[in-house]
């Protein structure tokens, strides 16, 4: 079994990554009914967090069928980064997680995110603060380095591991690659072939399938997946992965009713917990996923990611329910 601390995430997790504008709590409730094993906050600004900025407070929000729930935070100044773990503590998840992976230039030119990766000692003092400063599990999401020069992932596990972080989440590209290429998991699967290396490591990037989530399992040896860009729009990506594994089957597509049903929940909670404006807004980049594979679908797509007008939008979801009822995609 899988442990973080206290938590036990069972033999094999499957888990959200922290995505901004989109692992909010109305998607991470779509992804726990579909067997998330864990999930985590989009990232926080700890300068917002101890500003009391609206906004990145507004990310603390955690409910009790989410958990186990990881919040993650980013920045680069020790005394801001430990003041805002203290804030953390308050909401009470069960794990604090820094990003040290986020490739956005507005974060990496802070030195923070994946810019730290140019300043493996920082990171590490940075950490070691961190976990003092908290009575949380303290786990890390990184990328392999920051160009293809400087993939030092094998020495940051150990040093990060030694300094006190509770597990390892590594996604398969550098910084310089932003999200082009091919994930290469061959570092990851070092990793977790070094014997000194005892905390659970997962892997992230390019699980799209059930079939793939197997192979690299089997290949990389890794603790758990974590899946990002693969669930926007399709939370169902957790139950297909998960019976694969345990059937070697693959599922059929979640059929239209699911489809709606699950965009229509998704809209009525984002609408609830951000507002008719930025609930509306902020779901557009689900749409393509839920209805992806429908033949004739983008007029219908375009009024959903257009539209202002609430009704318009439930409207649409039920005309285009109506529309494929017949339709079976394989």
């Amino acid at each position: 079994m899988v442990k973080i601390g206290n938590t036990n995430l069972g033999a094999f997790p499957l888990l959200l990554a922290p995505m901004e504008d989109v692992s909010d709590p109305p998607f991470r409730a779509l992804c726990k009914k579909q067997g998330c094993d864990m999930m985590y906050t989009e990232f926080i600004s700890v300068e917002g967090l101890i500003r009391d900025a609206s906004k990145s407070v507004q990310k603390l929000d955690i409910y009790d069928y989410e958990r186990p729930i990881g919040i993650q935070i980013f920045g680069a100044e020790l005394d801001s980064m430990s003041r805002a773990a203290e804030i953390v503590e308050e909401a009470q998840p069960e794990v604090l997680d820094i990003n040290f992976g986020c490739p956005v230039k507005k974060v990496v030119c802070k030195m923070a995110g994946a810019g730290i990766l140019q300043d493996i000692d920082r990171m590490v003092k940075l950490t070691d603060h961190i976990v003092k400063s908290t009575q949380l599990p303290v786990t890390v999401k990184t990328r392999l380095g920051w160009d293809d020069k400087s993939k030092h992932i094998e020495e940051v596990a150990e040093r990060l591991q030694d300094v006190g972080i509770k597990a390892l989440s590594i996604h398969g590209r550098t910084r310089k690659q932003m999200y082009k290429g091919e994930a290469d998991w061959t570092l990851i699967g070092k990793i977790k072939e070094n014997p000194r290396i005892h905390i659970p490591i997962f892997g992230n990037g390019d699980i799209d399938s059930g079939p793939k989530a197997k192979a690299y399992k089997n290949k990389y040896g890794v603790d758990g997946i974590m899946i990002g860009r693969a669930s926007i729009g399709y939370p169902w990506i957790f139950r297909e992965i998960k019976h694969f594994l345990e059937t070697g089957e693959e599922l059929a597509p979640p059929t239209i009713d699911e489809r709606v049903d699950a965009a229509r929940e998704h809209l009525e909670k984002s609408l609830e917990w951000k507002g008719d404006v930025l609930g509306i807004v902020e779901m557009r980049r689900h749409y393509t996923n839920y209805f992806r594979g429908y033949p004739h679908i983008k007029p219908y797509r375009t009024v959903l990611v257009t539209s202002h007008d609430q009704n318009e939008l439930f409207d649409t979801l039920e005309t285009i329910r109506e529309r494929y009822s017949d339709t079976i995609l394989v």
